[in-house]
């Protein structure tokens, strides 16, 4: 990519989006193209046909999705399925119609079957059972995945997807376990209670990743020769960083300064036992590791989170 190159970030308000706005702008791009959902909604294909057609975008970071935690997602399967289906659907061809150059399509490490080996390759890819608490946004970005593969095979695209373990960061405004915990013991910090209940057992074990961190292996990604047709045209990113809930749980009540007790709800779901990605044929491809450690994470997302609810 060139820097006066036009780039659009789809999602660019997003924990993933923002970050990759943050990084391409720390590098010297200056033409990017951001439209929040209220100017362009990714859900309609004329709308994103327009767009595409109007300001001809030549590299596009697919970022937008619906997204959230396990609760979340276990109770609104149809949404997470058809909205993740359409916006993937949409971008991906317009991108395909109006000459974009390169693609790079963000997954998920939930795409991968519940009790797939550790650490994960890409090549266990539909080799069993999807976790049944996120199968509709498993199913979309799968979907999404195999639509980059086969149109860079049908029509000669260079389109992309990367496979993030757990991300979390500044301004996330989802459901996913981190975000959910601070805004958790913040609450209970602020409101003097005596414990904090959460979902599971604790003893589930997950990989998590800062969105920054996260976000320079994007654009270095995108910045490589070609990768359309490397290991079927995705890759894992991860940051080897795996932690148990309950450990995780003890790290942010500790970054809170919450000093209550912990009590696990085990009616509620786990969801995978592990997710832990195998990130070999990453680092062939670019050389790169994450910088930023999971407490000075949490420290960050933290103070970010209390300067903008107070």
């Amino acid at each position: 990519m060139n820097k006066s190159d036009k780039i659009y970030v789809a999602g660019h308000t997003g924990l993933v989006g923002s970050a990759i706005v943050r990084e391409l702008q720390r590098r010297g791009y200056h033409n990017l193209l951001l439209r929040t959902r209220e100017e362009l909604d990714l859900l309609w294909r004329d709308d994103v046909d327009s767009f595409f057609q109007e300001c001809e975008p030549e590299y596009v970071f697919l970022c937008a999705a619906k997204v959230g935690g396990i609760m979340t997602n276990s109770t609104q399967q149809a949404d997470f399925l058809w909205e993740n289906l359409a916006i993937s659907t949409n971008v991906i061809t317009a991108s395909r119609a109006f000459g974009v150059k390169k693609l790079l399509n963000l997954g998920s490490v939930c795409i991968y079957p519940r009790e797939t080996p550790q650490p994960i390759k890409e090549e266990y890819l539909l080799s069993g059972v999807f976790e049944p608490t996120n199968e509709g946004y498993a199913v979309a970005k799968i979907a999404a995945l195999t639509m980059c593969r086969m149109f860079n095979e049908q029509y000669g695209t260079d389109f992309m997807s990367v496979m993030p373990c757990n991300l979390y960061g500044i301004g996330d405004r989802s459901t996913h376990v981190i975000p959910d915990l601070l805004r958790k013991f913040h609450a209970a910090k602020t409101a003097g209670a005596k414990s904090v209940t959460l979902y599971g057992t604790g003893v589930a074990k997950r990989e998590f990743l800062y969105s920054d961190d996260f976000a320079e292996a994007c654009v270095r990604i995108m910045n490589c020769a070609s990768v359309s047709a490397y290991s079927g045209g995705f890759v894992n990113v991860g940051s080897g960083n795996v932690v148990s809930i309950a450990e995780l749980a003890a790290l942010v009540r500790d970054v809170v300064g919450y000093d209550g007790e912990i009590v696990w709800d085990s009616t509620k779901p786990d969801g995978a036992p592990v997710r832990h990605l195998d990130c070999t044929k990453l680092r062939s491809l670019i050389d790169w590791k994450p910088l930023v450690s999971l407490e000075d994470g949490i420290a960050r997302a933290y103070n970010y989170f209390v300067k903008t609810h107070q």
